[in-house]
């Protein structure tokens, strides 16, 4: 029996390549709106973070969501974002 590939990606705090299942997605709809995408599969340009605020932390000081979303990122959205990850690690 053939083994099932696993799609990964890679985080843009740590740079880690690891399976997206493990990943949480940071989209930028049409309409310039930057949102978690927590099913993968809505439309927009997405990046791919893990879920620890190291990685967040990360990728706020190198800049990496600004620079695979190609927008500027406000710091309420960064907030936001930790928000998010915070109460998604609880569920």
């Amino acid at each position: 029996m053939a083994v099932k590939k696993v799609p990964t990606r890679q985080c843009v705090g740590c740079r880690e390549t690891k399976p997206k299942s493990s990943l949480i997605r940071v989209i930028k709809t049409a309409d310039e709106e930057i949102v978690l995408d927590l099913t993968g599969k809505k439309n927009g340009r997405g990046a791919y973070i893990c879920r620890d605020e190291k990685c967040l932390k990360a990728a706020v000081k190198n800049k990496g969501l600004e620079r695979s979303l190609k927008t500027v990122i406000s710091e309420e959205i960064y907030e936001e974002l930790k928000k998010e990850m915070t109460s998604f690690d609880s569920q």
